[in-house]
């Protein structure tokens, strides 16, 4: 697993001791971490799950009108530091 997933799967973890279940999926650039957030969540709480994801490269929340809202964790994935990073058009 890469190190962003180890660092997700730890948020996850987090979050999941706290009572919000998550879910942690790998992409191509980045690993997010995504949880339902219930209406009923103390203030209290909102200060320790912030916490959590403020230890990822991004996060944000989403609230929809049909009630859903998600907080949204990524952390992104490594840039390679040997061999053609920048591509076959990079000038040197």
């Amino acid at each position: 697993m890469p190190a962003s997933g180890v660092s997700a799967a730890a948020i996850a973890a987090r979050l999941s001791d706290v009572g919000l279940p998550a879910r942690v999926e790998e992409h191509d650039q980045y690993t997010s971490v995504e949880v339902e957030v219930p209406d009923s969540l103390s203030a209290d709480l909102w200060r320790e799950v912030l916490e959590v994801v403020a230890e990822a490269d991004r996060f944000g929340f989403l609230a929809t009108s049909l009630n859903d809202r998600i907080l949204w964790a990524v952390v992104n994935k490594a840039v390679p530091t040997t061999g053609d990073v920048g591509g076959p058009s990079y000038q040197r």
